[in-house]
């Protein structure tokens, strides 16, 4: 930051407490009390790609791409503009709720964007002897140790398809919440074993194995 900026705020600070800071995050404290923050997130233009068409009608917020069509219906009390091929996200109040709010609703209209123009990708990954997944068409059936298979339903807007080997699962789709929600559910079927690391996992997840107990 620049140091006018926190020169400004230590004057401030000296006003309101009646002494200097002597912390770092003294200095910001009256950017965090009085309500003048501005979320960085928030502030941000979203670039809007070639090809993808972005129209807003009250607070509807509708993305049409070359992947697909979103909409979503932005909370009250945020302005959403379109500005030369970008769309800014500014907020009607300084409330907390407001800007709270702020560097959501601008990361969720993001995400809509990139989403109908490149998609969303998540990679599971299946391990355990025997544990394998199959595609058909919008249901999985998966083998995990159970007695019994395991029939998983896919909702609209989200595809799969597995390896040659049947242990590596991907998911597709332009809606990011669905998609990690959907993956969230998936993995919940048979999350990693803490001893053995056997389950369902994301591609490149840690699992930290506990070490089993030992017999005398």
């Amino acid at each position: 930051m620049k140091l006018a900026v926190v020169k400004e705020w230590a004057a401030r600070y000296y006003v309101i407490y009646g002494k200097k800071p002597f912390k770092r995050f003294e200095v910001f404290k009256p950017l965090i009390f009085l309500g003048d923050t501005m979320s960085r997130v928030g502030k941000s233009p979203i670039n809007i790609p070639n090809g993808v068409d972005v129209k807003i009608q009250g607070n509807l917020v509708a993305v049409k791409g070359p992947k697909g069509a979103l909409n979503w219906n932005h909370p009250e009390g945020m302005k959403i503009s379109l500005e030369d091929k970008r769309i800014v996200v500014e907020r009607q109040a300084d409330t907390k709720l407001h800007r709270s709010l702020h560097g959501t609703t601008r990361s969720i209209i993001a995400s809509m964007v990139n989403g109908t123009s490149a998609g969303y990708e998540r990679v599971l990954e299946i391990t355990g002897v025997g544990y394998r997944a199959q595609v058909q068409g919008q249901r999985i059936n998966f083998t995990l140790g159970y007695s019994h298979p395991i029939e998983f339903q896919l909702p609209d807007g989200i595809s799969a398809e597995v390896d040659k080997k049947q242990v590596q699962l991907t998911l597709r789709g332009i809606d990011k919440q669905l998609i990690g929600q959907v993956s969230a559910n998936i993995r919940s079927l048979r999350p990693p074993n803490i001893y053995k690391g056997k389950g369902i996992r994301y591609t490149g997840e840690v699992i930290k194995l506990k070490v089993g107990k030992t017999g005398k």
